[in-house]
């Protein structure tokens, strides 16, 4: 069944649903919920999908996006009001990318990627209509520079992130931001151009200020320890068990 298809009868798929697919520790992975439950794509009238692009189960398109030819939208996805996915992006599970935002070719956005309204994930450094003879550029014409969004990162609204940047696992780019530089592992950026200006725990709250040796987030205690390139989990609280000081 061609994708075009599926706002107006569905893709109805039984299986069993994940719970998440975000991962605090290498070692811990989220538990499967054991009920079959039966899910759907749903692809909006008005949205622009290409027979040739990948939808997962459970993903929704909304108004007026466009998915280009090769996307892949991963299971529980959400793609907002005149969103653009362009040629061969790949989109991990259960994003969210919203209204008026664009992720353009070369883009990989790992599981659990917040992409804001209007945000953009650019890809070519050195942007000509033209080369220098006058001539209208093709594909040929310019080189692709990938940008990676890593596992449960967030781009706020409104911001910008450069080709050949990478962005750093469950980090946080503030609102209207330009990102020119990599970002690392739980950082907290923002500005013109983008600089750190704190930590954030996998939970979306910021860090108290002056991460020394370790932290612990005040919100849901997980426990944060300093590494050359920034901030790794050293411990996680699961809500319903007992944390205490034997780790």
């Amino acid at each position: 069944m061609s994708p075009l298809n599926w706002g107006y009868v569905g893709l109805r798929v039984k299986r069993s649903k994940q719970l998440c697919s975000l991962t605090l520790e290498p070692s811990r992975r989220c538990e499967t919920q054991k009920k079959e439950e039966v899910m759907s794509v749903y692809v909006h009238p008005s949205a622009e999908v290409s027979s040739d692009a990948s939808i997962g189960v459970g993903a929704r398109i909304w108004h007026q996006a466009q998915v280009r030819e090769g996307a892949r939208i991963g299971s529980g996805c959400i793609i907002g009001k005149g969103a653009y996915i362009d040629r061969n992006v790949s989109v991990g599970a259960n994003c969210k990318i919203q209204n008026g935002a664009c992720v353009y070719h070369g883009a990989t956005v790992e599981n659990g990627v917040f992409i804001g309204p209007g945000a953009l994930i650019l890809n070519d450094k050195f942007p000509r209509a033209i080369d220098p003879k006058g001539c209208l550029k093709d594909d040929t014409g310019w080189t692709v520079c990938p940008v990676l969004l890593h596992e449960g990162s967030s781009v706020g609204g409104g911001a910008i992130v450069l080709p050949g940047v990478t962005v750093g696992h469950f980090a946080l780019v503030a609102a209207g931001a330009v990102v020119a530089k990599d970002v690392p592992d739980f950082a907290l950026v923002a500005g013109v151009p983008a600089r750190i200006i704190g930590w954030v725990c996998a939970c979306g709250h910021r860090l108290g200020q002056g991460v020394n040796d370790s932290t612990n987030c005040q919100y849901c205690n997980t426990e944060y320890r300093r590494t050359k390139l920034g901030l790794e989990i050293a411990h996680t609280c699961i809500e319903g068990r007992s944390c205490d000081s034997t780790r």
